[in-house]
């Protein structure tokens, strides 16, 4: 497999299986409900609800096309970034990959339609819907966070001398 050439695995893992499940899961929600339909999977707590979003988090920047060109930017430096980077730790790898992935989740949907699909509604927070791209992303940022911070406890997430040189 190709993946097992690439310097990074964990980076173009996370980055594939995002999107993935981001495509994955808009295709059934596009497919299975109706625009603004809505199902409670906790009645009140969670819903899966069909909606669509041109602009960015919190639907900011609406109607704005320039979102597109970032996504596809971010992309494709990420792209770029992972192709020619030494070996990253693996927390840097996942962060990194996580952030791929969700740029590019949402980058095909507003390339394509120039709009996201959004499911997921957490109702007793009143948080904006969102899909899988978003937490990817958010993921990300977290562990740029946390590799930021540098904790003790993280160590066991890097990448050592003699473990995983070949990720």
């Amino acid at each position: 497999m190709i993946l097992s050439r690439l310097r990074n695995r964990w980076f173009w893992s996370i980055a594939l299986i995002g999107i993935l499940l981001d495509h994955l899961a808009k295709f059934w929600v596009s497919t299975t409900f109706e625009l603004y339909d809505s199902r409670p999977l906790i009645d009140g707590v969670f819903h899966f609800t069909y909606v669509t979003n041109d602009g960015a988090a919190f639907s900011l920047f609406a109607g704005s096309d320039w979102l597109k060109w970032l996504s596809l930017l971010v992309s494709a430096g990420l792209v770029y970034f992972g192709l020619k980077a030494k070996r990253l730790r693996r927390l840097e790898q996942i962060a990194y990959g996580a952030i791929l992935g969700g740029a590019i989740g949402n980058g095909i949907d507003r390339f394509r339609t120039g709009e996201v699909v959004d499911f997921l509604d957490f109702r007793l927070i009143n948080f904006p819907i969102f899909n899988i791209a978003d937490v990817a992303i958010n993921i990300g940022i977290f562990c740029l966070l946390l590799i930021a911070i540098d904790p003790p406890q993280l160590k066991r997430f890097h990448t050592s001398q003699n473990s995983d040189r070949s990720s």
